[in-house]
């Protein structure tokens, strides 16, 4: 059996972060990707010029990659004010309870069956970014598992993303069984992993301005 992580992986996610768009390039061809989903709200960086869509569909196209846009329907900076919470921050358990969103997952699992995809937004690290904590769980529901291109060219399998936010969200201590404690079950794991999911979400995800009525 192989060791390589990546197998004949059909999914992943990538942050475009503050690479050169060769080097970006680079990582989704060694993967094996022949598909980027843009998952961003807004398809445009004003600090990373070479990321704006145009430019990006462009340079993906001249690689033979296909370029398609579900920021509209996965993004984490919806337009609709009942998807955030009493802070101004987005909640990520609303959103994938809306049919949008519902839509955008399923054009991204269909997409599979023809392409090796990487879903991509801005922040290297998948914790830092909706893509890790808002879309990923909501793909365990569907038994897919992505795999997270790092921007030193590492691969993170999301068992090992999921370890790493029970450490850092210390809701993993919950799971560690003791003389009066009995190993936690499968349905234990599950909730202390939707608890960590929505503590780290509370934490990073986006949160609009006051002055802001919609984004």
């Amino acid at each position: 059996m192989s060791n390589d992580p990546q197998g004949c992986a059909r999914l992943f996610s990538i942050g475009y972060s503050n690479h050169a768009l060769p080097r970006f390039l680079d990582l989704l061809r060694l993967s094996g990707v022949t598909a980027l989903a843009d998952v961003r709200s807004s398809p445009y960086s004003k600090r990373w010029p070479q990321f704006n869509r145009p430019d990006l569909e462009a340079a993906l196209s001249g690689q033979g990659l296909v370029y398609v846009f579900l920021g509209d329907l996965l993004g984490g900076r919806p337009r609709a004010s009942e998807l955030y919470d009493e802070d101004g921050r987005v909640d990520y358990e609303r959103v994938r309870a809306t049919p949008a969103f519902r839509q955008g997952l399923e054009r991204l699992i269909r997409g599979t069956e023809r392409h090796a995809i990487a879903m991509m937004c801005g922040e290297d690290d998948p914790l830092d970014c909706h893509r890790g904590l808002m879309i990923t769980p909501a793909l365990a529901e569907h038994g897919l598992a992505p795999l997270h291109l790092r921007k030193d060219g590492s691969v993170e399998t999301t068992a090992e993303m999921e370890a790493r936010l029970l450490r850092e969200t210390r809701l993993g201590e919950r799971l560690q069984p003791d003389l009066f404690t009995p190993p936690p079950t499968e349905a234990d794991v599950r909730r202390v992993l939707a608890e960590a999911y929505r503590t780290m979400s509370q934490k990073k995800a986006y949160r609009r301005k006051d002055d802001q009525a919609e984004y």
